[in-house]
């Protein structure tokens, strides 16, 4: 029992990484711990900790705590690790066969670091152009959308901390930006700007921290959001410093 807990606290920790809601997770790991044969589970997750006691029908309880750190939007690592929960409710699969099917679950294959550059500078680009770019300021923002990629995979590695990272980030994508106004290859800065601003806000952050609110997890709601509206500031805040800096050099 205690190795089949442990297995669904890993299971449950991985999604809540992944981006999985709070409500889904502590659902998730009820459901497999009674499949197990708990006699009573309870749960209490927020975004930086997860806590859950189980209750055998022989008398023993055993209770796991477990730090998050990190929080990243992985979908497909996430729908792994949910079909993995519903197998586990819907079979009887021992411990060992669990351990193996959830390494398959969190190993697997991701968008190689070349493909997500492609993918930030086509979305900086096509936003440049929905928001009433012409065709320089398009491929400009596509070059700085890849950069700024680089720019973040270089951060998160060095700093670490993920508001920091976005302000840096906005950091790049506005210096580039006031580059190429400078050497005469756009007009202005705004479509630019605003091209890459919409690779970083935190969109699925505010999503995740309203759906969160709605289904009744009010903690785990409001941590979500300030993190969200703190990264949107620290956005606003890399763009206004370089803003000042533009000023004094233009």
């Amino acid at each position: 029992m205690k190795q089949l807990f442990n297995c669904a606290m890993s299971i449950g920790e991985e999604m809540l990484i992944s981006g999985a809601e709070v409500h889904r997770v502590e659902e998730s790991i009820r459901l497999m711990c009674e499949r197990f044969g708990a006699k009573r589970v309870d749960v209490f997750i927020i975004t930086s900790s997860m806590v859950a006691t189980l209750y055998t029908k022989e008398g023993d309880s055993f209770t796991e705590t477990r730090r998050i750190s990190t929080i990243s939007n992985n979908f497909e690592k996430l729908h792994r690790l949910n079909q993995l929960s519903r197998n586990i409710c819907s079979s009887n699969l021992t411990a060992e066969e669990i351990k193996i099917m959830f390494e398959k679950a969190i190993n697997c294959k991701t968008y190689s670091f070349i493909v997500e550059c492609i993918f930030y500078a086509i979305i900086a680009s096509a936003f440049t152009l929905f928001f009433g770019g012409n065709i320089i300021e398009s491929v400009i923002s596509f070059i700085t959308g890849a950069i700024v990629r680089l720019g973040i995979l270089f951060f998160e590695k060095t700093v670490g901390n993920n508001i920091f990272t976005k302000f840096l980030a906005m950091v790049i994508a506005a210096s580039l930006s006031f580059t190429a106004l400078k050497i005469g290859l756009v007009s202005s800065v705004d479509k630019l700007i605003i091209g890459n601003i919409m690779t970083l806000i935190p969109g699925v952050g505010l999503t995740n921290a309203l759906r969160d609110l709605f289904t009744g997890d009010s903690i785990a709601g409001i941590l979500r959001t300030i993190s969200a509206v703190l990264t949107a500031l620290a956005i606003a805040a890399g763009y206004f410093l370089v803003t000042i800096l533009g000023g004094f050099l233009i």
